[in-house]
């Protein structure tokens, strides 16, 4: 893999024992804190070292120091808001870049993962020159499940080799994502990545493409053409859906392969080539060997480095944090969005998947065309994606072992109306009192913090106070 931005992150947090305790979470996954206590502790090393992200879990101290960078003119690395609630938002600078995101300061593993995995995309795309496709590349590979992160590990030990990489798994599971990470990742990124589908293209006309053909070689070549492997010269060719590759044609390909040569369709002028090949098959190869349907010595030049995509059912743990990807290039490239409630996305948790993440992202878009920036329950699914005599609570209840729905996919859960009905007017004072209660709380019965936790007036919350008979702690000792 091309050299990637240091793993180095950096918490600033005045409270030592809490930011040691969230950076012992950090070296369990493999990457390196580093704790400052101060803002001046933190410019120093923020001159100095190269961070991954910043961790801003004191928004108060966060705050000088990151007004501090952008007034000196300090490159700032992307910066990640660690708070309980959004109540430390509201201090942070106004800025669309290079803020990166908002979560809890109790972490939970498979949210830290996750972001921590953005993060590095989000360095290789600095570092690239802000390419779009460094981000969208990674759309089927995001998740913390064991199978996903297995793959991830993968791509980043063949990436900077040579070696013919063979990708199996089932059809939408995004295997040609996988070889554009290779390549993206590899010596060859500035040169051409050519996919060419083998199972798309007629048997007789596959050897032009692959190859190339000269003016009047048949029927039809008015003109001489360059095939794929020539147009792929210094970079990456991936031969999608190889097991449907005519047997004459794997007999050529294994040339290819040996000797590094070819010749165009009606030329007998050989034509070297550097080109790193890559294929993919959702195909049992060992299968089609048997059954004299692939060529062995071609399996084994091919099968130099596999690489299986597990299918989506396989990893439904990671499926909040697809829909959040998906969601986030609908409103990018379609101005659309959607969101999922916790029962749907249960529900969802629970389908069979054949078609994989490819299936999911055709539902999304969907769903964002017959609900635009609207809220998808479990009526509005599809019937096949409902599973029978399963109750809405069960649903939700499934889905509370997933990561949490709203901290990492972003997904909101609608209010949902008792089948007996609800006291509207109870149920709303219910929640007020909680929530000023809450808030005398946190602010340690001061009226005047606790009105500026509830974005109200003292005088309006001293009121409610009366009205609902609520007293500070303090007055109640």
């Amino acid at each position: 893999m091309t050299a990637r931005k240091s793993r180095k992150v950096l918490l600033i947090d005045s409270d030592v024992d809490r930011s040691n305790k969230i950076g012992k979470l950090f070296e369990f996954i493999e990457y390196e804190p580093h704790v400052c206590d101060s803002e001046a502790s933190a410019l120093t090393q923020l001159e100095t070292n190269d961070y991954l992200g910043l961790f801003c879990v004191d928004p108060f101290l966060s705050q000088r120091v990151i007004e501090k960078l952008m007034g000196d003119d300090i490159p700032l690395p992307p910066y990640v808001l660690m708070a309980d609630d959004k109540s430390g938002e509201s201090l942070m600078p106004e800025l669309s870049k290079p803020s990166f995101a908002i979560m809890k300061r109790e972490i939970k593993y498979p949210d830290l993962s996750g972001l921590l995995y953005r993060l590095e995309l989000f360095s290789e795309k600095q570092k690239s020159g802000g390419e779009k496709t460094s981000v969208e590349l990674f759309r089927s590979l995001v998740g913390s499940s064991r199978g996903i992160s297995r793959v991830r590990k993968m791509i980043e030990q063949v990436a900077n080799t040579e070696a013919n990489v063979l990708i199996l798994g089932e059809s939408g599971t995004g295997k040609e994502v996988v070889a554009r990470n290779i390549h993206y990742h590899s010596k060859r990124r500035n040169n051409p990545f050519v996919p060419i589908n083998c199972g798309a293209i007629p048997a007789d006309l596959l050897e032009s493409e692959l190859f190339g053909h000269e003016k009047g070689a048949f029927t039809g070549a008015l003109s001489a053409r360059q095939g794929r492997f020539e147009l792929a010269e210094g970079g990456t060719i991936f031969l999608d859906e190889i097991g449907d590759m005519p047997l004459n044609m794997q007999v050529k390909l294994l040339r290819v392969i040996q000797e590094r040569t070819f010749e165009r369709v009606g030329s007998n002028k050989s034509v070297k080539t550097n080109v790193r090949i890559i294929a993919a098959t959702h195909r049992d190869l060992e299968e089609l060997i048997q059954q004299g349907r692939f060529r062995e010595d071609l399996y084994y030049r091919l099968n130099v480095f596999p690489i299986e995509m597990p299918a989506l059912r396989e990893r439904i743990e990671d499926l909040p944090l697809l829909v959040k990807e998906l969601i986030t290039r609908l409103e990018h490239e379609h101005s659309s969005s959607v969101r999922l409630t916790q029962a749907a996305v249960g529900a969802l948790c629970k389908y069979y998947w054949p078609g994989n993440v490819r299936e999911l992202a055709n539902l999304m878009e969907r769903l964002s065309i017959l609900h635009p920036h609207g809220v998808v329950d479990v009526k509005e699914l599809p019937k096949k994606m409902v599973p029978e005599n399963i109750s809405v609570d069960e649903l939700e209840e499934s889905s509370q072992y997933l990561p949490p729905i709203a901290d990492v996919a972003f997904i909101s859960d609608a209010p949902r109306l008792p089948r007996e009905g609800i006291d509207l007017k109870k149920h709303l004072t219910d929640i007020e009192t909680s929530l000023i209660r809450q808030s005398l709380e946190e602010a340690d019965g001061v009226v005047a913090h606790a009105a500026k936790r509830l974005n109200i007036r003292r005088t309006t919350l001293v009121e409610k106070m009366r009205k609902y008979s609520i007293i500070r702690s303090e007055e109640a000792s």
